[in-house]
C-alpha cells in the first residue's frame, strides 16, 4: 500500500508561482516512477512531469520551461516548482507513484486567475 498526500494548491494570478509537495508513505520497497499529472475541467488527465525510472525528469511540451520537478528520496517525496502560471494551467493536480501497480494521490486544486 502506498498513501500520497499532496500539498501547495491554490489561487494565484497569472505569471505567478505556486510550489507543490507530494509525500509518500505506507509499505513499499521503492517509487519506480513519481511525478504529477492534471485534470483541467471537462479534460482529461494528462502528464505535466515524471521521473522515469532512471530517475531522468520528463516533462510535458505545456510546461517546460516554466515548471521544474525535483524529489528528496530520502523523505519518499517530490515537488513541482510551477513558475510563470497561466490560466491554461488550471486544474486537479495528482500526485502519481508507482510501486507493482499505479498508486494516485487524492488532488490538489491549481486555479490561476486574475
Amino acid at each position: 500500500q502506498v498513501q500520497l498526500v499532496e500539498s501547495g494548491g491554490g489561487l494565484v494570478q497569472p505569471g505567478g508561482s505556486l510550489r507543490l509537495s507530494c509525500a509518500a508513505s505506507g509499505s513499499f520497497s521503492s517509487l519506480d516512477v513519481m511525478g504529477w499529472y492534471r485534470q483541467a475541467p471537462g479534460k482529461q488527465r494528462e502528464v505535466v512531469a515524471v521521473f522515469n525510472r532512471a530517475e531522468i525528469p520528463n516533462y510535458s511540451h505545456r510546461v517546460e520551461g516554466r515548471f521544474t520537478i525535483s524529489r528528496d528520496n530520502a523523505k519518499h517525496s517530490v515537488y513541482l516548482q510551477m513558475d510563470s502560471l497561466e490560466a491554461e494551467d488550471t486544474g486537479v493536480y495528482y500526485c502519481y507513484a508507482w510501486s507493482g501497480r499505479d498508486w494516485w494521490g487524492q488532488g490538489t486544486q491549481v486555479t490561476v486567475s486574475s
